[in-house]
């Protein structure tokens, strides 16, 4: 399948074909009809020194990316854990966990400062599982539903293309995330019930089968799928005006440092929206894998519009520190094996002749 796709990605307006890479360190063979271009900058030049380790859209890039998204996501969600556990205390019983800052102490009174860290085994396999899909699919649907679109038509519908890529990637992302969120929200919970991941699983199946791990994968779709649509979309097109609008100079001749803080800006600015837009559906999955025998839709019916938003203001902060460090270790992993990472698309040539933007 990937070596399918290295050839198209080439093609791809996101692979940067034209002018963008070569600023971005690809080399390109020389032509011999070609005249040498008499003018270019030293900070073009030096990066033009730089090698990648593998071609855009190899087997070995993707690869690589989920690997970026293993420790992206496994890290992080797992460093999360105890602010994520008083998340879900409050979302399935706000009579006992009235806020943040009571949750941690009730937990604390009544567990221990080690019953912050429950669910971290299931947390850590769960997302690391999660965040290989995620964003290794994420990058394989961004070069092959860009080249079903075209240079051009990739160019004026990338916002649609990113959400496109990432709602793929995100639903078999979610089928390897469901047994391990099913099983941590049962550990966080339910007291008594389980104290790790080797005491849940096999009590869970027990009581109802397979199920019990996959029952919640729907309303999952509907936290995640959203989640991610916006995390990847909004990201996209916030590092696109960051550079164009904030940063003073362009992304070529910014160090590789400056690139990463650009990445968590714009990282933290999706994350807030994604923390919004998913919240709803986060409490319906808490209380549905607490319960046994409810439907997502009895679930949400009994919490109604108000309890559908419990716990929103600490899943804002979670989230967007989660979103932020998650895009600063994904692209830090690939500045350290050397990955092509491409600028934001700019409009092909061909485009801008048709709408008379050239001479």
């Amino acid at each position: 399948m990937f070596s399918s796709v290295v050839p198209l990605a080439r093609l791809n307006p996101f692979h940067a074909p034209h002018l963008q890479l070569l600023q971005d360190g690809v080399r390109k063979r020389p032509d011999p009809a070609e005249p040498p271009s008499p003018r270019r900058s030293l900070a073009a030049a030096a990066i033009a020194e730089e090698e990648y380790s593998c071609a855009y859209g190899s087997g070995r890039f993707f690869l690589l990316c989920g690997l970026g998204g293993i420790i992206s996501c496994g890290t992080t969600h797992t460093a999360l854990v105890p602010l994520d556990l008083v998340k879900c205390r409050i979302q399935v019983d706000p009579q006992k966990y009235k806020s943040i800052f009571n949750g941690f102490s009730v937990t604390v009174k009544e567990d221990g400062v080690r019953g912050l860290a429950k669910g971290w085994a299931p947390t850590f396999f769960g997302y690391s599982m999660q965040g290989l899909c995620k964003f290794g699919f994420y990058e394989v649907f961004k070069v092959l539903y860009g080249n079903l679109l075209g240079e051009e038509n990739s160019y004026l519908w990338r916002t649609s293309l990113y959400l496109a890529a990432s709602a793929s990637a995100e639903f078999f992302a979610d089928i390897a995330l469901a047994p391990m969120e099913a099983a941590k929200v049962r550990i966080q919970t339910q007291p008594g019930y389980a104290n790790t991941l080797r005491q849940a699983a096999p009590k869970m199946f027990a009581e109802e089968g397979v199920w019990a791990f996959y029952k919640g994968v729907v309303p999952l779709w509907m936290r995640q799928i959203p989640y991610t649509m916006m995390k990847f979309a909004c990201f996209e097109r916030t590092v696109e005006a960051l550079y164009k609008y904030v940063v003073p100079k362009p992304r070529s001749e910014c160090s590789k440092p400056e690139q990463l803080v650009v990445t968590f800006t714009a990282g933290y600015i999706a994350g807030v929206f994604c923390a919004i837009v998913s919240h709803p559906a986060d409490s319906v999955v808490s209380v549905l894998n607490k319960e046994k025998g409810s439907s997502a839709s009895q679930v949400l019916v009994r919490l109604g519009f108000k309890g559908v938003w419990k716990g929103l203001f600490a899943r804002i902060i979670m989230i967007g520190t989660l979103t932020a460090l998650q895009w600063f270790i994904y692209d830090s992993v690939k500045v350290y094996f050397r990955l092509p990472r491409p600028p934001p698309p700019e409009m092909p040539e061909s485009l801008k002749k048709k709408l008379a933007l050239t001479e």
